[in-house]
């Protein structure tokens, strides 16, 4: 749990299901990077969120129990719950509480304790039931996947487009699945990594750059994608308007949007997917040169949460090269460290039964 703004293994109370809810054991829980900014940045992502007229439901000051990518067991059903799944049950959900005053985010309030315990409580309603031969591990990637699956969904990527994605983290490699799951192509990737380009090759990507050695944007002309309005006004006189460019912006650090700017095709669509907590500059008069398409995307659907666990089930999504490590909850907190560097860690899931 956070406490402090550091990461404590302690114990606290079972968690007891009310209306409509269960009580479920955790299985398997995925490490989120959203988790590892909130251990000392909870109450910026607070005042944050409060400028968007959320109102914080939060008190950063009192345990929070993390965790929101998880897979877990059915133990017991709370009044009013309609039993849909049977005690034993292994079930997935979306980390959110139905509440009738509205909703608590699983994972990142004081009531709900997320994935990183032994014990959780989840609305009925959203339980999705995991198929059988799925592992646990597998289940849990449900959610950090979906993300890739709704910046896909949201964007324009189609036949007629060529793919770039910029960081091959596991919001990258999200989205690298959710256009390979597509049949989409080509799909390029860049990362300053070597561990991470090596995972992003295993999850089937079609082209991979170090941008140390060479700019991802030097190819665009090769897939048949004008890269002036020069060009592209040639292009259309000829009766081939060409491909347009999708370029997903997975990183979330100051200064990458705006170099995508200068560096993209005319009329290319920019989707971020990549959280930055920071003031970021853009020059305008740039996107309005080439025309650029933004589109800022966050979380998933009810129906593309659900899809993403079908795409895992039935092989279209290999989740397992994303996933570097697995702890118990004792290990949580190395974990969280380890994962600040890109070459030892990717995906880390933690598992509540492994002690040390």
């Amino acid at each position: 749990m956070r406490r402090n703004k550091q990461l404590v293994c302690d114990e606290i109370a079972d968690p007891v299901p009310g209306q409509g809810e269960v009580l479920v054991k955790t299985l398997a829980c995925g490490i989120c990077g959203s988790d590892l900014h909130a251990v000392h940045s909870f109450e910026n992502m607070l005042e944050l969120g409060a400028r968007t007229g959320e109102k914080p439901k939060t008190d950063p000051a009192r345990d929070i129990v993390f965790g929101h990518e998880f897979s877990a067991e059915i133990l017991d059903h709370g009044p009013g719950t309609q039993k849909t799944f049977k005690a034993g049950t292994h079930v997935v959900s979306m980390p959110i509480a139905m509440k009738p005053e509205g909703y608590e985010a699983i994972g990142y309030s004081n009531s709900y304790p997320g994935g990183y315990s032994e014990r959780m409580v989840l609305s009925e309603a959203l339980l999705l039931e995991v198929p059988n031969g799925l592992s646990d591990v597998q289940a849990a990637m449900t959610e950090p996947f979906a993300v890739g699956e709704h910046a896909v969904a949201m964007s324009a990527a189609g036949p007629d487009t060529v793919h770039l994605v910029i960081g091959c983290g596991p919001v990258g490699l999200a989205v690298i699945a959710a256009l390979k799951s597509r049949g989409l192509g080509p799909v390029i990737a860049s990362d300053f990594s070597p561990a991470r380009r090596a995972v992003a090759e295993k999850m089937g990507v079609d082209v991979i750059v170090d941008p140390a050695k060479e700019s991802p944007h030097t190819r665009w002309s090769e897939y048949g994608v004008p890269r002036t309005s020069t060009e592209r006004m040639a292009a259309m006189v000829t009766g081939k308007a060409g491909k347009k460019a999708v370029v997903f912006e997975c990183v979330g650090v100051p200064g990458v949007i705006n170099h995508i700017v200068e560096s993209v095709p005319v009329g290319t669509q920019v989707i971020i997917v990549g959280v930055c907590m920071e003031t970021d500059k853009i020059e305008p008069f740039l996107c309005i040169s080439k025309q650029i398409d933004f589109r800022f995307v966050l979380g998933y659907s009810g129906e593309e949460f659900a899809a993403t666990l079908g795409k895992i089930a039935d092989g279209t999504i290999d989740v397992l090269p994303a996933i570097t490590d697995e702890v118990g909850l004792d290990g949580v907190a190395a974990a969280f460290k380890a994962l600040g560097d890109p070459e030892q860690q990717c995906k880390v899931v933690v598992r509540p039964e492994i002690t040390a």
